[in-house]
């Protein structure tokens, strides 16, 4: 039997019935079953039965087939050159038959292979950064990505697509907003369920970006589906996206405003949103500050939380609290957080609402916290703040004004009522 042939196999009492793919594990047999599902087989016990031979073809075989069966992407001088930089995640991942769980396996020109609706787009480089889940994300990481991103542009690239994990895939963009002065688009994509599931979304998210990243825009944004339809995907930008869901294939939105634009999957047409004041192609001079100020924390007040936790953060660079409403915490907390700002930490209050912004100036807890030293984050996402805040410790000679500046539509202009 070959990967390719359909198969019927008995195993301990059950059968099944699919196409025979390549495994992660020679211990294991892969079935794509007619759901659209994979099942892993222990080829120990198994009994096989070809019932079709070779009438699918498959790249990527395991073993030897693998190295053979490479990809080969042609040069198209009238094609845009797209570089595809891989840091693993779902939309780079194969199940792991020993286990059950999705893991990240495959570099760029894996997901070549297995997208196939990308040939004939652009001309494309692959690159790997990393090959890991996305809660594993650090900053080492961010940084090796921001240079490779920078090279890959510095090299001709007309547009950067990265392939990234869903789950920090918003602290990836917004951080990379910061570091990056790109001249050309950078688009972050992934992928919510795997390629084994026939309700995969990363065919269509890698599609839509490729084309994003061909647009006449320079921004970093992130590019995931609008619906839960395989209809369009959104463009939110880099620093006011967050996840909304842990499942749904519509799990990203753009927090308190709009995505400023979409990809129409089936005419492969991207529009933008006129308003949203989006850098033109070329506009920018490419640029590349990756320093970033490691020891900074998120802390969200929560209430009853016990004032000798915020004592864990003596000594650190910068603190990002999550406060309510308009940017309250405890006022027993008050003291505390001013002893951070006394010892010379910066401390930035954010809100844990979804819309609105921080104004300390509003009840008395507000006003002390500023006279405690404490930096309005205005409408700064909390994770935005971080990212920015570890950014502008490292790079800019007063941070408590930078983080009141806006550098890559993290910050969104107030609104003033008409007289």
């Amino acid at each position: 039997m070959n990967t390719g042939d359909r198969v019927r196999v008995a195993h301990d009492g059950l059968v099944n019935e699919g196409v025979l793919l390549p495994s992660s594990t020679p211990e294991h047999l892969v079935l794509k079953l007619d759901s659209g599902y994979n099942v892993g087989i222990e080829r120990e016990g198994a009994d096989v039965e070809v019932l079709e031979s070779d009438v699918y073809a498959i790249d990527g075989n395991a073993g030897e087939d693998a190295e053979e069966s490479g990809s080969e992407v042609e040069f198209d001088d009238d094609l845009p050159t797209i570089s595809l930089i891989s840091t693993g995640g779902t939309i780079a991942s194969t199940v792991d038959y020993r286990t059950g769980a999705v893991t990240a396996q495959f570099d760029a020109e894996d997901v070549l292979r297995a997208v196939p609706d990308l040939a004939g787009r652009a001309n494309y480089r692959g690159r790997v950064v990393a090959n890991i889940l996305s809660e594993n994300m650090d900053p080492d990481i961010w940084r090796d990505l921001a240079e490779a991103v920078h090279e890959e542009i510095e090299a001709g690239a007309d547009g950067v697509v990265v392939m990234h994990g869903t789950d920090t895939m918003q602290y990836s963009a917004s951080v990379l907003s910061f570091m990056l002065d790109t001249p050309v688009p950078v688009v972050f994509t992934g992928s919510q369920r795997s390629a084994d599931r026939p309700s995969s979304d990363n065919v269509m998210n890698a599609v839509c970006a490729v084309e994003a990243a061909k647009a006449d825009v320079a921004e970093v944004m992130v590019c995931m589906h609008a619906t839960q339809s395989d209809d369009r995907c959104a463009l939110h930008r880099g620093t006011r996206v967050r996840k909304g869901h842990t499942s749904r294939r519509d799990a990203f939105e753009t927090v308190d405003g709009s995505p400023v634009g979409h990809v129409d999957y089936d005419t492969e047409t991207v529009e933008f949103d006129e308003s949203a004041d989006l850098a033109a192609r070329g506009e920018t001079d490419l640029d590349l500050r990756a320093d970033l100020a490691e020891d900074v924390e998120l802390v969200t007040f929560t209430p009853g939380m016990d004032p000798e936790f915020f004592e864990l953060l003596e000594g650190k660079d910068g603190v990002v609290v999550a406060g309510t409403g308009l940017g309250h915490v405890h006022s027993d907390l008050v003291d505390v957080l001013g002893d951070l700002v006394d010892d010379g930490t910066t401390v930035v209050m954010t809100s844990q609402c979804l819309g609105g912004r921080v104004c300390d100036r509003v009840y008395d807890t507000g006003r002390d916290l500023l006279d405690a030293g404490v930096v309005e984050g205005e409408d700064l996402l909390p994770g935005t703040a971080k990212a920015k805040l570890m950014w502008a410790l490292a790079n800019t000679e007063s941070p408590e004004e930078t983080m009141r500046t806006p550098l890559a539509g993290e910050l969104t202009e107030r609104s003033v009522p008409e007289a």
